[in-house]
């Protein structure tokens, strides 16, 4: 029995849970598998190098599933940025319904997504950024506590505050994203008042994710303490996997004397990164990951870990339910 929230009416799915877009991850493989077992897969725009590539990717998907699909587009700080335009419009262009943005300054790509009829989920790290795209017209907000992978913003607040100030105070519909791996999870997010989960180190960690598989056993054989912070000196943290890399940027964070950015970025080079996942030595760059990472234990397909997400959810909603009786059958103390 499919779930009944706002995002799986809005998007068409069965299970409401999302694929986070993710750098390098992002791949028409990963994102129709999702869709297929029935949540909602993201392609990542910024993973292809070009446009162009970025129509091929899409015409790829859909090529692998007749089930929504999402196209991510992240706007970054960057001394050479992409043609953001570009891509919004490839983006359009191929009919794409469902955006992911996430980043700064996002209101040229979302009022153009908008104007295209797109449904935008957007991912905020504060109530305060969450006010901000609500005005711009965004349909849904991706909530991102500080549990989560990447970029955590400046406030370290996790989910269970943040969720419940969002319940509080936002109008939009908003799903939970950040530290969420299972079925309980899931359940949990929606008695906090969200939509949905977005998940995306636990979708680094399924059969069809396109990463090394030693990167994937590096995930499962991890604790959730082994994550570091990175470049909060520069106001750019961002939660990595915790290995040599991190520690030598960490280094030159806490003991350069200049501030300087130059000192740092050769530890935190994308391009290093990158490799990681196809060479599979989990020290060579740094590579974001969640403190979910001590949730994981194993690598299962995309099908298998939606059924069982979906499972488990039910099961604790109906075990919740069951936890309240009529005042006749109160229990009684034995004292």
């Amino acid at each position: 029995m499919p779930f009944n929230t706002a995002l799986t009416r809005a998007l068409g799915i069965k299970v409401p849970v999302v694929q986070g877009g993710m750098q390098w991850v992002g791949y028409a493989e990963l994102a129709s598998a999702v869709s297929n077992a029935g949540g909602l897969g993201i392609l990542t725009g910024l993973t292809q190098p070009t446009p162009d590539a970025l129509r091929s990717e899409i015409r790829k998907c859909r090529s692998l599933t007749n089930n929504p699909f999402a196209v991510n587009l992240t706007l970054l700080p960057s001394i050479n940025p992409p043609d953001y335009a570009a891509y919004a419009q490839a983006i359009v262009d191929e009919g794409i319904r469902i955006v992911e943005t996430a980043g700064y300054s996002p209101g040229a790509v979302v009022r153009k997504f908008k104007e295209a009829g797109c449904i935008v989920l957007h991912k905020c790290t504060t109530i305060k950024h969450a006010r901000s795209a609500v005005k711009l017209g965004v349909d849904f907000l991706s909530i991102d506590g500080f549990e989560c992978a990447g970029h955590v913003g400046e406030t370290d607040i996790t989910n269970f505050i943040l969720l419940s100030r969002a319940r509080q105070e936002l109008k939009v519909p908003f799903i939970a994203s950040g530290g969420f791996a299972d079925g309980q999870g899931l359940a949990a997010a929606l008695a906090l008042g969200a939509e949905g989960i977005n998940m995306g180190t636990r979708f680094m960690c399924t059969v069809e994710a396109p990463i090394h598989g030693n990167i994937k056993r590096a995930i499962v054989d991890a604790q959730e303490t082994d994550t570091d912070l990175v470049l909060r000196r520069w106001s750019n943290t961002s939660r990595l996997f915790r290995n040599k890399a991190t520690q030598d940027a960490l280094k030159v964070e806490r003991e350069s004397t200049t501030g300087k950015f130059e000192e740092v970025q050769p530890f935190v080079s994308g391009q290093r990164g990158r490799q990681v996942f196809v060479n599979g030595d989990k020290d060579y760059g740094v590579w974001t990951a969640g403190q979910v990472i001590g949730l994981i234990h194993d690598i299962p397909t995309c099908e298998d870990l939606i059924r069982r997400i979906e499972v488990e959810a039910k099961d604790t909603l109906r075990r919740n339910t069951s936890l309240i009786v009529d005042e006749d059958q109160a229990p009684r103390s034995k004292l």
